[in-house]
């Protein structure tokens, strides 16, 4: 019983430290500029993509492959937390993040790419504050037209003209599907670095929504074909 409670306290006092180090990089980050004052900047760029512009099947397919609980956590998933946590142990090694979309865009937006656990909770203040602030839509509004697409396209906008020769509005369900796809890993899924590799991620894309329920199996197996 005494080895359990040294272990909890333990575990309390890295969490305590981290957090206290996560706190103090967001206040430093938001002091420097605000939330608002950022998300205004990002509204007034060229080719600024709103919500009601971008396809449903983008949106459909980028929640669930990225987030699929977006709509009802508060900027961080417990679940997604949790397992990443244990992956992470098991390895030893940043596996797998557990980031929700709303800690992604803010990961963009405030702080760099190094991972590193004070980082981690940095992140994690920071989506409470644009959860409190934002919609839901304005936020995966803001994280579209931010996100890496590869091959030096940043936001929706510049990543269908630059990959497809459309605005986003115009994109095939196809084509929302390799763009859901690419940010995850987009030096190796942009199609202009390994058009099979791309090919796999439409696949796991395509895969992720039919578990989530979100299209039938049919469907995904009608799209895949599309490039053909």
């Amino acid at each position: 019983m005494n080895l359990v409670a040294l272990l909890l306290c333990t575990l309390f006092a890295v969490c305590a430290f981290f957090g206290v180090q996560g706190y103090q990089m967001y206040q430093r980050a938001v002091e420097e500029q605000p939330i608002n004052e950022r998300v205004e900047e990002i509204r007034s760029m060229e080719g600024f993509t709103p919500y009601s512009e971008l396809p449903q099947f983008y949106i459909d397919a980028t929640i669930s492959v990225e987030d699929r609980r977006f709509e009802e956590h508060c900027g961080i998933d417990l679940i997604a937390i949790g397992r990443a946590a244990w992956t992470d142990i098991r390895a030893m090694s940043f596996v797998e993040g557990g980031s929700t979309i709303t800690q992604q865009f803010v990961k963009n937006l405030l702080f760099t790419q190094d991972k590193k656990i004070e980082r981690k909770a940095a992140e994690i203040f920071a989506a409470l504050e644009l959860e409190s602030k934002y919609s839901k839509e304005e936020i995966f509004e803001l994280y579209a037209n931010t996100v890496y697409f590869g091959s030096g396209y940043y936001g929706i906008y510049q990543a269908a003209i630059g990959y497809f020769g459309k605005v986003p509005s115009e994109l095939t369900d196809y084509e929302c599907v390799m763009l859901a796809g690419i940010p995850n890993a987009p030096s190796a899924y942009s199609p202009d670095t390994n058009k099979e590799l791309t090919l796999q991620r439409v696949n796991h894309v395509l895969d992720s929504m039919v578990r989530n329920r979100i299209i039938a199996q049919e469907e995904a197996d009608r799209i895949a074909l599309e490039n053909n």
